[in-house]
């Protein structure tokens, strides 16, 4: 579970860096809100694009060589950035940044169900799903700790040789479960007929949509509107993304103790329900940043704390082999919300103010709430 939650970590520290450069990526290349939403929208492209391949890929030859592909992919990409003379490079390196992620969420899911000890399944998934916000406020505090004293590429930099060696220890140290031995893409006609799995699809585009948005917008909203300093804000994401850690860790615990699939669906319900409060206090107007910290740490702790026992009660709905396809199916789901909202967001902040856009993320995490509520009911 350690090293596969190392992996997650390395891989998310890459992936992530793109959202914690957001205000350098303005200041740089001289970008709009907009534009920063259609940049998290290509990168989300990629790593859409190739999620059901990545999905074969690891039910046909097991989770460990197609994770060791991707980090050194993700090492390069963070590399490409760190060099990139323009936006439309930055863009190209984005897209290929996505694709490199795809690997992560169908391989370091089968390998923690292939590895959790019997009855804790959901604290493993939490575990795991924690290297997703340590690697994201990794890539906060490293892109911009350096630029106080360099710039913001040399922490990409420092961002790719980290991701390329830990690729190398975990070559080195995990062995990983096998596959069927071929490359296919997935039966679906089990998966159509599974309605508990197709509800929580179509809630992880809501889910999505908050979560990469709020990744997204939080250092610019904590920078531009409550006008705290860009490194101060940097700060604030990382502590968005530690708050999320604790509550993958505590949701998944929860989940455990309650016991079942049910169990899962009703802790994703509260914590959705919970951060749609949090975003409809930000819309109403822009608190003091005395205020707007605390709001922000809640956020993460709720919307983003979901995101390990909503795997958990996906991987709940299917059988042992079809985890591979199914996780591909609900991390689409997700980026796909993740693709189309933050362009959204990002316009509303430019043409009308962040309130708005605040507006358009609890009208989401309601819609989401609502539809995990009823995969609670049909998995009766």
């Amino acid at each position: 579970m350690l090293a596969v939650t190392g992996w997650q970590t390395a891989a998310s520290l890459c992936y992530y860096s793109l959202f914690a450069a957001t205000a350098y990526f303005r200041d740089t290349f001289g970008i709009s809100r907009t534009l920063i939403g259609v940049l998290a929208t290509v990168a989300m492209l990629g790593y859409t694009l190739n999620l059901f391949p990545s999905g074969a890929a690891v039910d046909g030859f097991g989770e460990r060589r197609v994770m060791l592909g991707g980090l050194l992919g993700l090492a390069a990409m963070a590399g490409l950035v760190a060099a990139a003379p323009s936006f439309a490079v930055l863009l190209g390196a984005a897209f290929l940044l996505g694709a490199f992620y795809a690997t992560a969420m169908p391989a370091s899911n089968r390998g923690i169900v292939t590895s959790a000890p019997a009855g804790r399944a959901g604290f493993a998934m939490g575990l795991k799903q924690v290297g997703v916000t340590a690697g994201s406020g990794a890539a906060a505090l490293i892109v911009a700790g350096v630029a106080t004293c360099a710039t913001w590429r040399w922490g990409f930099a420092v961002i790719a040789m980290v991701a390329g060696a830990y690729a190398l220890l975990f070559r080195a140290t995990y062995l990983g479960s096998v596959g069927y031995g071929r490359w296919a893409l997935p039966n679906f006609s089990r998966l159509r007929g599974n309605r508990p799995y197709l509800l929580l699809l179509v809630a992880g585009l809501f889910i999505g949509a908050a979560v990469f948005t709020t990744v997204g917008y939080t250092l610019l909203y904590a920078n531009e509107a409550a006008r705290i300093p860009v490194v101060l804000a940097g700060i604030v994401l990382a502590g968005v993304q530690a708050t999320g850690s604790l509550g993958r860790l505590g949701a998944g615990a929860l989940a455990d103790r309650l016991g079942g699939g049910r169990a899962a669906a009703s802790v994703t319900a509260c914590l959705v329900g919970a951060a749609t409060v949090l975003f409809g206090l930000l819309a109403v107007a822009t608190p003091p940043p005395a205020l707007v910290v605390p709001l922000l740490l809640g956020i993460g702790l709720t919307i983003l704390g979901c995101t390990g026992v909503y795997y958990s009660c996906l991987t709940a709905m299917v059988g042992a082999g079809e985890v591979g396809a199914a996780t591909a199916g609900g991390q689409t789901a997700i980026n796909l919300g993740g693709m189309l909202v933050p362009p959204a967001f990002g316009y509303l902040a430019d043409t009308t103010g962040y309130s708005a856009g605040w507006s358009l993320l609890a009208g989401c995490g309601l819609t989401a709430a609502v539809l995990v509520l009823a995969v609670r009911a049909a998995a009766a």
